[in-house]
């Protein structure tokens, strides 16, 4: 495993990190879950990203429980709050009240006395960003909280909150968490040059864009049984925009390279996302302990310049890239 900084903090992080968005607590029964976990531990995995909302809260205690008898000083455990939590109009957003309560939850969950990183999983349009940033700081200064993070803000939103931060003396944001693959480069734009510029790093999750750059999903046949795309809690909405049988027949066309590097589909799409320097780790879930092993492996992959263009001829015109596709809710949800 190779290890990276955190933006420009002190904190290394492992560069695959693994996370339980879709797995722990709903798609995947406890006992594989351990097993996936161990699994992240024996390849030299320390970093674990999970947030309050996942699977309802169970995610947090599945992976909490996974850890149990780890040394906690040798993790970095990431969590995330915004998404509702419970049914009340304060178990949701990033409030000082539901910023408070949740890191308690998640605390007790975890089975831990703070995390290394707290993250605000969305922007909230309806709380002032004063009033978020000065939560999480306060959070900090009790030593709950060693760093705080973002997910899934635009720039123009981060540049506030760093504004903010320097005229109040609170905590910096030291992390990005956003959406990230060949397929998928919205943060390029903008939010990367931003947060090169303020000692940003991005910790990025979908780096196989939902399973897509696995290859397994072949223009003009049905999707397999038991993937992401058949997944009726969730999991196939964010794959939807990817099943036209153009951006299909293009990512067979990556076969090619993958295997002349000797890397699996999987590898060479984590790998690409670890040649940005300005992404600190790349986030890698899995239902099963060999999607780990081999997740694990892009670690310290180094592509040259020629592969990156024949990336980037081969997808073409399939890649998103708007910036604007950046979105959290106008109002809480």
């Amino acid at each position: 495993m190779e290890f990276r900084h955190l933006g420009r903090s002190g904190l290394k992080v492992s560069e695959i990190a693994y996370g339980n968005w879709l797995t722990h607590g709903s798609q995947v029964e406890e006992d594989a879950a351990n097993e996936c976990v161990r699994a992240a531990l024996d390849e030299g995995v320390t970093t674990f990203d999970t947030a309050d909302a996942y699977a309802g809260t169970r995610a947090e205690a599945v992976l909490g429980r996974a850890l149990q008898g780890q040394r906690r000083e040798g993790l970095e455990i990431f969590t995330k709050v915004y998404w509702p939590t419970g049914p009340g109009q304060n178990d949701r957003g990033l409030s000082r009240k539901h910023i408070m309560e949740s890191l308690n939850g998640s605390l007790r969950r975890l089975g831990t006395d703070y995390v290394d990183l707290y993250q605000a999983h969305r922007f909230d349009h309806e709380t002032p960003l004063e009033e978020t940033l000065r939560a999480f700081d306060d959070l900090v200064r009790q030593g709950k909280v060693l760093y705080v993070g973002v997910s899934e803000w635009r720039a123009e939103q981060i540049e506030a909150a760093l504004k903010i931060a320097g005229e109040m003396g609170f905590d910096r944001i030291v992390s990005s968490q956003p959406q990230y693959s060949m397929l998928w480069r919205v943060i390029e734009e903008e939010v990367v040059p931003l947060c090169e510029r303020e000692g940003i790093g991005q910790i990025v999750w979908s780096p196989i864009a939902q399973g897509v750059l696995t290859g397994k999903y072949k223009p003009g046949q049905p999707l397999p049984e038991g993937s992401r795309a058949t997944d009726d809690k969730g999991g196939s909405d964010m794959i939807r925009r990817y099943m036209s049988d153009d951006l299909l027949t293009r990512v067979q066309e990556l076969r090619p390279i993958a295997d002349e590097l000797g890397l699996s589909m999987a590898q060479l799409a984590i790998a690409w996302t670890l040649q940005n320097p300005n992404v600190s780790a790349a986030i890698v879930g899995a239902s099963r302990p060999g999607q780990v092993r081999d997740n694990v492996k892009a670690a310290g992959v180094k592509l040259d310049a020629d592969v990156l263009r024949r990336i980037d001829d081969v997808l073409g015109p399939v890649v998103i890239r708007d910036p604007s596709r950046t979105r959290s809710p106008e109002s809480r949800p």
